[in-house]
């Protein structure tokens, strides 16, 4: 089966708001068997809504609507839905009840305008909305001759998430066939895509029968595998033989094998090897430290740190000499191996890491352009220094330096 997500809303058609909820759901009806092979953003325009309703049903065995159920003039998608599919709308006084209910327990007077909330399409199941006011709706019966399911769900993401787990998912798995569906992914640090699929093309492609996609959000590259099989043991067993042929081309750049982010690796090493590590940041100011710490249980291996912007600040708090800065700059091998070795005495952590670079739009030179980024990582022992180039916008340098940071851990504990 396929799916249609229809996202509503004339704020998602801004540069200032983004849908989130389509991921969400796709990932659901994944899990199910269903492919999502349309999404669709329409504004709160009921033509226009009604339009691409008839399109989706047209095209798709499952269409879900997202936003448009609440009380005002420019919430449309009970009656756009309802006039593509040629029915009426009928009052529910329970809702109606309930939603007087949900106003007085607030001692609120409720607006006239809430009564349209309860309004139902004919032969649809409202559902429940604990988190808010507009109840769900689910709808499934033969339109043109097809089998279709019809589904309404309340556009903020508290209140969508619940309802389809608590209401939707469960009708869903009663209705659709047993779908049995593996997955992997694959994470490797800090390879050119085109690299990376060049590598890996002629291996993947042997196997027809999984299907891989690569994605290439900053600083990394994931393979996604899924593959469909008689049995969950089968579909499994295709993801995981592809996935081996994978790593095994790839070796220490891959690392992840089941998606998990790159702190989450070096926590992981950080926490087995019972190791601790210190930061001293300058151009990703505190990104590094963020990231180590938004794992949960990071307080066992990561001690803290310095973001050191100022020359002032990489003296005083990681005791970097000043002859040091004046002879080679803040940016700088020597200076970020004086700041790794300072912020590991400072700390007394197994691993002092530091970054120091140009992050940009301004402040470049020739000599040392933007995008310029020292990492260092000492340990008492050895301190190893990577320079590289980022040639991107700031945010996406200061990614790339963490990354680069962070992968520097992940080897060194290998």
């Amino acid at each position: 089966m396929n799916a249609e997500i229809i996202a509503i809303g004339s704020e998602l058609l801004t540069p200032f708001r983004q849908d989130t909820n389509s991921l969400f759901l796709t990932a659901e009806l994944n899990k199910l068997g269903v492919d999502v092979d349309y999404k669709t953003v329409v504004g709160d325009d009921r033509n226009r809504l009604t339009s691409i309703a008839r399109i989706a049903l047209d095209r798709a065995d499952v269409v879900i609507f997202m936003g448009g159920l609440g009380p005002t003039e420019d919430d449309l998608t009970r009656e756009a839905v309802a006039a593509a599919l040629h029915l009426q709308l009928k009052r529910d006084p329970d809702i109606v009840a309930s939603l007087y209910a949900r106003f007085a327990a607030r001692k609120i007077k409720m607006p006239d305008n809430n009564l349209k909330q309860a309004d139902v399409i004919m032969g649809a199941t409202a559902l429940p909305n604990q988190k808010g006011s507009a109840p769900g709706q689910y709808l499934e019966g033969t339109i043109d001759g097809r089998e279709r399911i019809v589904i309404l769900l309340p556009g903020p993401p508290v209140e969508l998430k619940p309802m389809f787990k608590d209401e939707v998912l469960p009708r869903l798995q009663r209705k659709l066939p047993p779908a049995f569906i593996a997955t992997r992914e694959l994470r490797v640090a800090l390879m050119p895509e085109s690299e990376c699929d060049a590598r890996v093309a002629p291996i993947y492609k042997e196997h027809k029968d999984v299907e891989t996609t690569i994605l290439a959000p900053v600083g990394e590259v994931q393979l996604h595998l899924k593959a469909r099989g008689k049995s969950q043991e089968e579909a499994q067993e295709k993801v995981d033989a592809l996935a081996e042929e994978l790593e095994d081309e790839l070796g220490e750049n891959v690392f992840s094998s089941r998606g998990e982010s790159l702190e989450q690796i070096v926590g992981y090493f950080l926490d087995m090897r019972g190791s601790t590590v210190a930061v001293a940041e300058s151009c990703t100011g505190g990104l590094l430290g963020q990231r180590l710490s938004s794992v949960s249980g990071s307080s066992r291996y990561f001690l803290g740190g310095a973001i050191v912007y100022s020359n002032e600040l990489k003296r005083s708090l990681a005791d970097v000499p000043p002859l040091l800065l004046k002879e080679h700059g803040a940016v700088s091998r020597e200076v970020a191996i004086a700041l790794a070795e300072g912020i590991r005495k400072k700390c007394k952590s197994t691993f002092g890491v530091a970054v120091t670079g140009i992050a940009g739009p301004t402040g470049g030179t020739p000599e040392k352009p933007i995008g310029l980024v020292y990492h260092a990582i000492a340990d008492g022992k050895k301190t190893e220094v990577v320079k590289r180039n980022f040639p991107s916008e700031r945010d996406r340098v200061r990614w790339w330096a963490s990354q680069q940071a962070l992968d520097m851990i992940r080897r060194k504990l290998m």
